[in-house]
Parts: C-alpha cells; structure tokens; sequence
C-alpha cells in the first residue's frame, strides 16, 4: 500500500496537481471530487477542459433537452451534461443523454453507465469542434451507444441535427437511414418517437 501510494497510484486529484496525472493516468475515484473553477471531463486518464460555451450553444442544448424530455417514454430517461462511466479513465460528459434508467437508481447516480445510454447528443461548440466532431463519436460508437447527434449551428443560426445511427457489423456511425439531417423539424422514430421543433424563437 505504501508503494502504491508513493507511485502516485491512491493520489487524489486536487486544484494544484490535476494537470500532472500520475502514472497511467487519472481514475475517476481519483477525481470525482475535484472541484475547479471550470467544467472539465476525464478522457484516457487527464482531466480535460471543457471549452466555454456560447449562449446560442446554451439555448439550443436546452431545447433539443425538453423536447426530448417531453416525448420520453418508459424505460427512458434525459440528463444534460450528466457523467457517463465509460471506464475508470474515460468519464466523458456528453451535452444531452437518454439513458435507460431500468436497474438504476436516478435519485443517487452520480455517473450513468454507459450500457444504458441509448443516445448521446454534442451541440458543436467553437471551442470544443474536433471533439465533438471526431473524438467523442468515436469513442461512443466503440462503446456501443446505438444512436449520437451532432448539432451544428447553420447559417440562419438555426439548429442543424445530423443524426448517426451505429453499424452493429463495423462499430461505427453511419448516417440515419429515416432522415440524416434535420432541418426546421427534427423527426426520428429512435430511441423512441419525437417531434422537435427546431425553428426555436428566440433564434
């Protein structure tokens, strides 16, 4: 136990060593009680930051959330920004996620497992654009999550959804076979029927 502890290996994450993981990286016993003065998420090991979002970013991520919310079904349930336990080195925080909350204790969750994540959706943010367009689907896709949005802001800056649905046979995202993009009116039949308006008012 000594050993292990002058390795760096029982270490906690703290506001003045985050930046320096030991060796083999961060876990998330490590780090869930870290507290920062900005968001951050544990990707292979290092704490990342989570670039500054827009108001448009905001606004968009909260309407894609109620709709969503609003047309949900049992056993589904929507969280926004919720942890997502893909190991004890990559704890992502996904902007929106369904999950299917059978054998899970909402109430006391800290991490949702990513087994039971059925969509997760990443509004494109400037300073977050290569992981969001590369990295975090890919990493969801390896982990078998069925369905991932990506939302993009359009010109008329209105919110453009490109939805993916996962190839069971290579692993990855193709686009949707109903409707790959969504513009004006967001319509798909996965994870469970929904309707959103995207033509939001105060756009």
């Amino acid at each position: 136990m000594a050993a292990a502890a002058a390795s760096g290996q029982w270490e906690l994450a703290t506001p003045e060593n985050w930046m320096f993981p030991p060796k083999g990286g961060w876990t998330f016993d490590q780090v869930r009680e870290l507290v920062l003065p900005f968001d951050w998420e544990l990707m292979d090991g290092i704490i990342v930051v989570r670039g500054a979002t827009e108001w448009w970013h905001d606004y968009v991520r909260d309407e894609l959330y109620f709709g969503l919310r609003s047309a949900t079904r049992p056993p589904f349930f929507v969280g926004v920004e919720r942890w997502t336990m893909f190991d004890e080195k990559n704890v992502p925080k996904p902007d929106i996620v369904v999950c299917d909350k059978t054998g899970l204790d909402i109430r006391s969750l800290d991490c949702t497992p990513v087994a039971s994540i059925a969509l997760a959706v990443e509004v494109v943010s400037p300073g977050s654009r290569s992981q969001d367009r590369f990295r975090k689907p890919g990493m969801y896709a390896e982990a078998g999550i069925d369905y991932f949005w990506r939302v993009e802001r359009g010109e008329d800056h209105l919110p453009v959804v490109y939805e993916f649905w996962r190839d069971p046979e290579s692993g990855v995202y193709a686009a949707s076979p109903e409707r790959p993009v969504h513009t004006g009116e967001l319509i798909t039949s996965v994870p469970f029927p929904v309707k959103i308006d995207l033509r939001l008012p105060e756009l």
